[in-house]
């Protein structure tokens, strides 16, 4: 008798254990295969964990495997073993950790292959011809099996009746035919060849595909905008599939996946294949299905592709590598690039990180002095390609501007360069990380500001459907006419989003064709690359969008960048909002003059000497980063410390406050009993940034300590501490957040 340790596909703590069961004779199963168990008075799925041949337990305890779900092993065994790595690494149940591994809808029999109803020919030409003779007055029947000679048919399109004729006398047969959904991006059929390489690039490529040939290795590819990182990425994973090796892309947004689909799959074709959480269910499972079965052999996708049922990667890219969208912001709160480091380790292939503007800690991993276990070797792009010089940029302060009586979101230089640019017949783009009409609504009798009445936040009008929109919880109200605290009928709509940005281009310029990028106007499937394709085709001249367009996108026609309020991000309460806006204007700075036509970027300020933004302009990364980790080294932020935190919501403000108020008095206790006061830089219990979400009270336990104390033990006591809140208490906890609200 053989035994499978199971663990069932139900989410909770009490259940976050192997369960034993007996295979029946007969079954054909092993680690890595999803089957239907009972499990008290129902049915559940779980996954095969391992193997056995004994059972301690007594034979009346031991229940049967009652199916397969599948007639395949769904998890690879080095995907097991990282889901066993990760409920360790990142305190979660170890099914959340397998859940990754397989499309959503392979859960619960959701989703299956599409097959369609196709005629096949019987006959061979030879007894065709006697068939034909011998039916000589069933001409409908002799016209298709003529056309079935040629093929298979839909049979769907065919006449029941002659179908029906030569199915019944053994002509042909009707059989079920798997057809596969191919995503927008894999249907084009274009193949491009190699452009000649840049010195800088042949070098990269050299030192990475030597690496690559001698066992694997970790890199960070540091290029300008507009260096070509892109082809330096082909040509390794063109290296990796030459050596019989898979390969893995990730891009932090979506709406970059489709131009970079398309650029490797005008060079791998169909190798490549594509998997982020926009696809269709069906198409999202016959990718997943080409690529574990070796018909795909380079996966191109968001955070979740790092999952991607590979054998033998040579090569796993992560492009925009400091981009916080590779942090999950729910259990298990991974991050792709750790996960990235993790398998390409295990395959003995290269990880290579590539950005224009790399976060703090990823650079820092690449200087000198770093233990070699968690070092990263610098390659450096520093000039575009083709020599075209940086875009030239401009900084405009908007102070100056208001003083002289402008009072509108487009400087007089942006307004002009904006005139000069689509009278030449090129193509502009302007930036604002905010997107909605306008940023709140206030009352300028009493000063009050329409707020969400479950979120602690202001409310953004959306003018095109008249909404005031909150966009922490998607709460709508209608605007008001009369201010609801003092009744007078001063109400104004203050702050710019993508919305008014967008109403102002028009207005200013009738003959503008336009296209905004934000999350509102990408909602339905394939909007993005729908309205990237209507730029692309000079369909559009202006593009105005949120940091969806900041990065990444190559558009030759592209001579004007402008960013319309540089300092959106530079004051949030985040000790990253520096750098962030940094790379957010270097960035898309990087848009303007990738092709003959020189690029010029104009960047509106309030704040035109902050380093942050000085430096941006000047797109001198080097400097930034040693004077930003200067800052974070003498504050105290990490890279140089851990934050941790556990976030408690409840209904009742008085309940989160009590749980977070316990929970600080028992991780005190935990800290001294186990010596580690000395690294701990902070810790106290206080309400969170955003008190109230999704009309939920919010209080934090928040920690500060030196990576030299054990953050392991506190973490797994501060994982304690969150699953022994309250019934009525929500608590997660998060290691080094994407962001601090």
């Amino acid at each position: 008798m053989r035994y499978a340790e199971i663990i069932v596909d139900l989410s909770a703590g009490a259940v976050d254990r192997l369960f034993t069961y007996s295979v029946p004779e007969g079954m054909e199963i092993g680690e890595g295969w999803q089957v239907e168990v009972p499990f008290g008075p129902r049915s559940l799925e779980g996954f095969v964990v391992s193997m056995k041949d004994h059972c301690d337990l007594p034979p009346e305890k031991v229940k049967a495997v009652r199916r397969a779900v599948w007639d395949y092993p769904v998890i690879l065994p080095e995907l097991l073993e990282l889901a066993v790595w990760m409920h360790e690494r990142y305190l979660c149940n170890l099914v959340d950790a397998l859940r990754l591994m397989i499309p959503a809808q392979m859960r619960g029999d959701r989703v299956r292959a599409r097959t369609r109803r196709v005629a096949h020919l019987l006959l061979t030409d030879g007894q065709a011809e006697k068939f034909i003779e011998e039916n000589r007055r069933a001409k409908a029947q002799i016209e298709l099996l003529r056309r079935l000679q040629q093929g298979d048919l839909d049979a769907a399109g065919l006449s029941p009746s002659a179908l029906k004729g030569l199915v019944e006398k053994g002509a042909a047969v009707i059989v079920n035919q798997e057809t596969r959904r191919t995503p927008t991006a894999l249907k084009r059929e274009e193949r491009t060849q190699d452009p000649v390489l840049m010195p800088g690039q042949r070098r990269a490529v050299a030192e990475l595909t030597d690496a690559l040939e001698r066992g694997g290795g970790r890199f960070l590819l540091n290029g300008v905008t507009g260096s070509g990182k892109t082809e330096v990425y082909i040509r390794l994973i063109r290296r990796a599939l030459e050596l019989g090796k898979t390969a893995i892309v990730l891009v932090p947004e979506i709406a970059l996946t489709p131009q970079m689909v398309s650029w490797l799959h005008a060079r791998f074709g169909a190798d490549a294949a594509v998997l982020h959480s926009r696809l269709s269910v069906g198409e999202r499972y016959d990718e997943w299905r080409r690529i574990r079965f070796g018909e795909a052999r380079v996966v191109i996708g968001a955070r979740s592709a790092v999952f991607a049922p590979l054998e033998n990667i040579g090569a796993i890219v992560v492009d925009e590598e400091h981009e916080s969208s590779y942090q999950s912001d729910k259990r298990p709160r991974y991050d792709a690039r750790e996960i990235a480091w993790r398998r390409a380790e295990k395959h003995g292939g290269v990880l290579l990180l590539g950005s224009a503007t790399p976060s703090i800690s990823s650079y820092m991993r690449a200087m000198p002095g770093v233990r070699k276990e968690n070092a990263l070797t610098l390659i450096e792009l520093r000039e575009r390609v083709k020599g075209r010089p940086l875009p030239e940029v401009e900084l405009v302060d908007m102070r100056g501007e208001f003083e002289r009586g402008n009072h509108s979101i487009f400087s007089a230089k942006l307004s002009a360069a904006l005139r000069e640019c689509l009278d030449s017949g090129k193509q502009a783009v302007l930036f604002i990380n905010r997107r909605g009409h306008s940023t709140f609504v206030s009352c300028r009798a009493c000063g009050y500001v329409v707020k969400c009445g479950q979120c602690d936040v202001s409310m953004t009008y959306h003018q095109s459907e008249n909404v005031l929109r909150c966009h922490y919880c998607g709460s709508e109200l209608p605007p008001p006419k009369t201010c609801p605290k003092c009744g007078s009928r001063y109400i104004k709509y203050f702050g710019a989003g993508t919305q008014k940005v967008q109403e102002e281009v028009n207005r200013l310029f009738p003959d503008a064709r336009t296209v905004r990028v934000d999350v509102d106007t990408t909602r339905e499937k394939d909007a993005h690359e729908k309205l990237l394709e209507r730029f692309r085709s000079g369909d559009a001249n202006v593009m105005i969008g949120t940091q969806m367009i900041a990065k990444g996108l190559d558009f030759p026609h592209v001579t004007l960048v402008g960013v319309v309020a540089a300092d959106m991000t530079l004051n949030l309460p985040d000790y990253r909002s520096v750098e962030r806006t940094f790379q957010l204007i270097t960035q898309v700075a990087g848009r303007a003059g990738r092709a003959d036509d020189p690029g010029r970027v104009i960047v509106q300020t309030y704040e035109p000497d902050h380093y942050g933004v000085r430096l941006a302009a000047a797109q001198d990364y080097r400097a930034f980063y040693h004077q930003e980790s200067a800052f974070r080294r003498r504050a105290l932020y990490p890279p140089f410390t851990v934050i941790a935190r556990i976030v408690y919501s409840a209904k009742d403000p008085g309940q989160a406050k009590t749980a977070a108020e316990r929970a600080e008095e028992k991780l005190n206790a935990y800290i001294d009993e186990s010596g580690m006061r000395q690294d701990v830089v902070q810790m106290r219990a206080t309400e969170a940034p955003i008190k109230l979400l999704r009309g939920l009270s919010r209080w934090q336990v928040f920690l500060k300590m030196y990576f030299k104390g054990d953050l392991e033990g506190v973490s797994r006591e501060m994982q304690a501490l969150a699953d022994g809140a309250p019934p009525e208490v929500q608590a997660e906890l998060e290691i080094n957040p994407s962001n601090l609200f």
